[in-house]
């Protein structure tokens, strides 16, 4: 059995979508073993609703949850919460390969951070999400909110742990590396980016093919799109309701009269087809890259369909060896001289 850990009290919808979305997990995953963690009432009261492998679920109960509210640090430090008990479970066990959690993300960077600790070697976590593209896979957004503020080396680390992700992730052997920037030639950008441009095109192990655009992310002419967490937090909001409005407004037209809806009727599969390439849902939450062991970082709305993806994500990442694949990245290559270990 794979064992996963699931903050049940995380999210907006907790702990009601947090249990439907394990129970359609343990359905899907005959391997999987769920240890979900909160208030144990509450958790057996949700539970009950559905059937389910009783003999794959543990309950760990936790008294406290960490609010939207809450200052991150002073939470990880302070209370016994469903996130924290879970963090310290994922250190102490070996036999658990990750944890899933909808709740506060400042909480969950810190908790990474101070209670599980990083790989040996990086700088920061980062945040990164699957983009939906037109090619109809996806763009990985690296990072999207963990580091507000970055220093060169750390965006070239970003390019490691993401190039990582895409290959234990998704099955790119050579996944295309694009910064995000205000332009694609050379020059464009602030410092930060013209220096970060110049130390990732000396970079060996990774597969650097220059500056990208915004747009770049969904027409999927990268795998990879490297940003300081600001500005990649920026890109992935504008996509989101981008892609919102499109949709609503496709809805609205189709309603506008008979003829329009009699042709909504004909176009119903292409429809279904494009609002599944649309749906961020359908890949679950973000990874939180750098740490010692996997860790999904859901969105604070997620309905179940997002939780059930989410730990789907968490297992095939841990099975396809994403920590060791990063260990032997950083290995190669040393983002602080931006030198290979090999040429040393």
């Amino acid at each position: 059995m794979d064992k996963i850990i699931l903050d049940g009290m995380g999210g907006d919808n907790a702990p009601a979508a947090i249990v439907e979305g394990a129970v359609q997990a343990l359905r899907e995953d005959k391997q999987l073993y769920l240890i979900i963690t909160g208030r144990e009432a509450e958790l057996k009261a949700e539970l009950a609703k559905h059937k389910y492998d009783a003999s794959r679920v543990e309950i760990v109960d936790c008294p406290d949850v960490i609010g939207m509210n809450d200052s991150p640090t002073e939470a990880v430090k302070r209370k016994q919460s469903s996130l924290i008990a879970g963090y310290w479970m994922l250190r102490k066990e070996d036999d658990i390969c990750g944890l899933v959690t909808a709740g506060s993300s400042g909480a969950t960077i810190a908790g990474g951070q101070l209670i599980l600790g990083r790989i040996k070697g990086v700088k920061r976590p980062a945040l990164c999400p699957a983009i939906p593209n037109v090619n109809g896979g996806v763009t990985l957004l690296c990072d999207c909110g963990a580091n507000a503020e970055c220093k060169p080396v750390m965006l070239c680390q970003f390019a490691v742990l993401a190039s990582a992700y895409a290959q234990a992730g998704f099955g790119k052997q050579n996944p295309k590396v694009g910064l995000l920037n205000n332009g694609t030639e050379e020059h464009k950008g602030d410092p930060l980016r013209q220096e970060t441009y110049k130390y990732l095109t000396q970079m060996q192990g990774i597969n650097f093919a220059g500056n990208a655009e915004a747009r770049d992310i969904n027409m999927g002419d990268f795998d990879v799109v490297v940003a300081d967490g600001f500005s990649g937090n920026v890109a992935l909001k504008s996509i989101e309701g981008c892609a919102k409005m499109i949709l609503a407004q496709m809805k609205k037209q189709f309603k506008s009269s008979p003829a329009a809806l009699l042709g909504a009727l004909f176009m119903q599969g292409g429809i279904k087809r494009m609002k599944k390439n649309l749906d961020f849902d359908r890949f679950g939450g973000a990874l939180l890259l750098g740490l010692k062991k996997v860790v999904v970082k859901s969105h604070g709305s997620s309905k179940p369909v997002t939780i059930k993806n989410s730990i789907a994500n968490a297992l095939a990442i841990y099975r396809n060896g994403l920590i060791p694949k990063v260990e032997d990245l950083l290995a190669k290559v040393d983002p602080d001289n931006l030198i290979t270990v090999e040429d040393e």
